[in-house]
This record gives C-alpha cells, sequence and structure tokens, in this order.
C-alpha cells in the first residue's frame, strides 16, 4: 500500500523518534522507516547497555575496596545489562509510536526520486523527508583484522563468557569506558592507542588522569601503539603494532570510530550530497543539498551523542513544517565519557579558546584533591577547569564570558550542567562566583573555580591560556 504524508522519518534510532514525535506535535502525518529495530545504536548498543555494564562493574570494584571479594558472574551481569535495555526498548516500540499517531513501516528504505522512496516494493511520497540513518562502527584497513572477528559495540554486548585477555584498539570514549568496565569484571584488558595519548578530543589534564586511574586498576595502556597487523589463530588474537611489539589476546575490541549508515539509499538519486567522510552533507538549518530532505544525528558525522541527535531531530522537523528555518548550534553541547571518574566537557578547550582569544582567554584551574567532598570521600582524581575569555563590547567584565569547563569527578556527567548553561548564555563567570552552592556538592568546585578569576582562592589565581 502506497503512503502519501506530510514527512517521512528514515531510521528509528534517537534522532529519527525524535523527528517523527516533533512532526507529530505539529499535527503532520508521519511515517517512520526502520529496518531493524526501533531505539537504534543508543537503546542496543551503545548508551543503554554499556552505561548498565560500567555500573555493575563500578558496583564490583566499590565492593573489592570495602574489603569484599565478590565473584564475577559475567552471564548473571549480561542478563542485567540485556534486562535494561529490554526494558528502556518498550518504550521505543511499534505500538508506543502508533498510539502517537505515527505510521511505522519496517524495511530498508531507498530514494526513487525528490522525496520519493522505496521501502523494498513500498512507495512513498513525503512533503519532507528526514534522515536519521545513524552511524556504524570503523573498522580501519589494518591487515587481518576483517578476518579475525573483531568485536564492536555492535557485538560486544552479545559476549556469553567473560574474555580472559581483551585488546582495544583505541583511546576515545568508547573503548575506555569498556576497558575500565571490562578490567573491573577480571578482564586483562590492554589498550593500544595510536595517538600519544588518551581522549584527544578532551583536556590534556583529563587524559593523564584517566590513564594514571586506568593504570592503577591493573589496565595496560600503550600509546603510539599503531596495530599494524592482526591474527587470529583458534581462539587467540594476536596484534602486531608499528614498532614491532605483540599483544596476544582471547578478545579484540575496535573501537576507532564511526563510519556513514546511509549507504545504498541511492541518495544522489534524490540529489543529497555527502561530505568528504561519506557523510550526508547538511548546512546549519540541517538541510541537505535536496530542497525538502533533511538529515540528523550520526548521519551528518557527529556530534555522536544521543542528546545531540534528539535535538537535531525535533529542529529538522520543525524546520521542515514551519516557515522559520532555526540554526542548530553545538554551543552549549555537553560531552561525557562515563568513566570512573566521569568527565564531562562543554565549550572551548584551553588549546582552542588561545588561538581565537589569544592572550585575552583565561583559565581557572582546581584539582579536585584540594575539594572538600573529594577529600571526605577519598576520590582525589579529577580536577574542574574553567575557561573564559572577552564578551563583545563588556570585554574582561565580570571575568569575561565562560567559553568552556570540563569536570572530572565522580558525577562530572551531571555537574557540567551548570557550566553548560553558563556557556549557552553567555554567561558572565561571576555569576558562577556569586551563586550559593550547597556545602559540600561536588558543584561547590564550579564556585570555587571560578572565584579565582577574581582573587587568589585556595591559594591560585586564573591564568592566561595557553597553546596545545
Amino acid at each position: 500500500m502506497a503512503h502519501d504524508v506530510d514527512v517521512a522519518v528514515v531510521g528509528g534510532g534517537a534522532a529519527g523518534l525524535s523527528a517523527a514525535l516533533q512532526a507529530r506535535r505539529r499535527d503532520a502525518s508521519v511515517l517512520l522507516v526502520e529496518a531493524n529495530r526501533l531505539g537504534g545504536d543508543c537503546t542496543w548498543t551503545g548508551c543503554v547497555p554499556s552505561k548498565a555494564l560500567i555500573e555493575r562493574a563500578a558496583q564490583l570494584q566499590g565492593a573489592r575496596r570495602r574489603g569484599g571479594a565478590p565473584g564475577t558472574d559475567f552471564a548473571q551481569i549480561m542478563g542485567e545489562v540485556r534486562s535494561a535495555v529490554t526494558t528502556i526498548a518498550r518504550d521505543e516500540s511499534p505500538a508506543v509510536l502508533r498510539w502517537h499517531g505515527v505510521e511505522f513501516l519496517e524495511g530498508v528504505a531507498t530514494f526513487s526520486g525528490p522525496r520519493r522512496l522505496d521501502v523494498e516494493g513500498t512507495p512513498v511520497t513525503a512533503g519532507a523527508v528526514i534522515l536519521a540513518t545513524g552511524s556504524a562502527p570503523t573498522l580501519p584497513p589494518v591487515d587481518g583484522l576483517r578476518e579475525a572477528r573483531p568485536l564492536t559495540n555492535e557485538t560486544v554486548f552479545e559476549l556469553a563468557e567473560l574474555p580472559p585477555r581483551l585488546a582495544i584498539m583505541g583511546g576515545g570514549p568508547i573503548g575506555m569506558e569498556l576497558a575500565q568496565a571490562f578490567a573491573r569484571l577480571g578482564s586483562a584488558v590492554t589498550v593500544l592507542q595510536r595517538r600519544g595519548r588518551l581522549l584527544t578530543k578532551e583536556e590534556p589534564e583529563a587524559a593523564e588522569v584517566l590513564e594514571r586511574v586506568l593504570r592503577a586498576e591493573g589496565v595496560d595502556v600503550r600509546l603510539g601503539a599503531g596495530v599494524r597487523r592482526v591474527r587470529r589463530d583458534g581462539d587467540d588474537v594476536r596484534l602486531e603494532t608499528a614498532d614491532g611489539e605483540t599483544v596476544e589476546a582471547d578478545e579484540l575490541l575496535c573501537a576507532v570510530g564511526r563510519s556513514p549508515g546511509a549507504v545504498g539509499m541511492d541518495l544522489a538519486r534524490a540529489g543529497v550530497d555527502r561530505d568528504e567522510r561519506g557523510f550526508v552533507r547538511v548546512d546549519d538549518r540541517l538541510r541537505t543539498t535536496a530542497p525538502g530532505v533533511y538529515a540528523v544525528g550520526d548521519a551528518v558525522g557527529g556530534p555522536f551523542f544521543t542528546h545531540a541527535a534528539y535535538d537535531m531531530g525535533a529542529l529538522a522537523a520543525n524546520n521542515a513544517l514551519g516557515r522559520r528555518q532555526a540554526r542548530w548550534s553545538t554551543r552549549g553541547l555537553p560531552w561525557v565519557t562515563f568513566t570512573d571518574p566521569e568527565i564531562g566537557r562543554v565549550g572551548m578547550t584551553e588549546a582552542q579558546a588561545h588561538a581565537r582569544y589569544g592572550a585575552s582567554a583565561s583559565v581557572a584551574f582546581l584539582p579536585l584533591g584540594e575539594t572538600d567532598r573529594g577529600r571526605a570521600t577519598g576520590h582525589t582524581d579529577g580536577f574542574v577547569k574553567l575557561v573564559a575569555g572577552p564578551r563583545p563590547v563588556l570585554r574582561g567584565l565580570g571575568g569575561g564570558q565562560l567559553l568552556g569547563a570540563t569536570v572530572m569527578c565522580p558525577a562530572g556527567g551531571d555537574v557540567v550542567h551548570e557550566a553548560a548553561l553558563a556557556v549557552r548564555t553567555r554567561m558572565l563567570t561571576g555569576r558562577l562566583a556569586q551563586t550559593i552552592h550547597a556545602y559540600p556538592s561536588w558543584s561547590l568546585a564550579l564556585r570555587q573555580t571560578a572565584a579565582q578569576f577574581f582573587r587568589k582562592e585556595g591559594g591560585r589565581f586564573a591564568r592566561p591560556a595557553r597553546a596545545a
């Protein structure tokens, strides 16, 4: 049966679900097409299972620190992870979509022309099409890698047994979260990072602290260790690095980035261009090069966050149905790496602020070990770092505006949102320094750090920003 709707959404992950539901709030007729499971990467192979696994690994680690020595029932833990996924997935079922008035069609969509789709023989015509086709794990062109059948975020949660030895290619957020989790569960983990440090998009202080924490927990972190060859021999995997070292493991997890997910849609037939990486090209209104076609979430090449995808989906739906075209911006968008301690970041890094503002940018820094909450709880690995710069006209008055922040503490992923609000609203750093914070909360460290822009606080003044 043919479909003729106001909005057709291709992809049922966070971005697609958000776009479809927002379009329904605008009283549009909506069809959502998904070839696999609703919920996408986040629900099934990303945020939900990884955070469930991280939490259970943290519980085991906490028990050990208190003197207990609990065994690891990996099968039970993975069962609990799958149960969490199933619970959340219930809110993203076809029945729930239909309750909201969204038509659902299961199948693979391809373009048959401008704003026309073919879903395995079913024609679809739409006033607007929103592409939310997601992304897939990248497997770099390393000799023997594909033949070695590496785990990715799409398969690692299918493990039935805890691998005694786990090698991880990549030093980004996914790799580091799972490295710490599996080490706490009992695997001997080796991290092979091609670059000279971990978490290359974060502040260098965050990478240094995390590396120290991981090493203390028994993770073998090897920096500058690009993998040039992989071989699987039965149940064993052997990795050879560019400098001649060899790592042997029972399983290999490849976590080196994301690749486009709109492959095979025949985008050219609709006039939709890709960028040099293969992702869908969009402008700041999330419009593709084809009239009436928008793209959101991972399909456009990042940022690869569920909360970003959700926001983009809603904005694209509004733009598709309204006369005013709103711009999408990453300003105030928080990034969180859910290691222990968590790393929450928003806005510019120190190096980015220096590149833009030079000596006019300034930095305040407070180690977690100098906070009362850190000393009281024993969680002293981490810091708060605030980056400020001049505002138009007012320049440095009031400490200047907050340009960026990194909060590395047990609750860094939550504390950073106060800084996200400040960055989004171009708040003066003086407002953070003036705001009363409960004692001894983790967020009190934000106020103490902001105070350095105005006076000597805890023996520290803010300093000029430095280049990388």
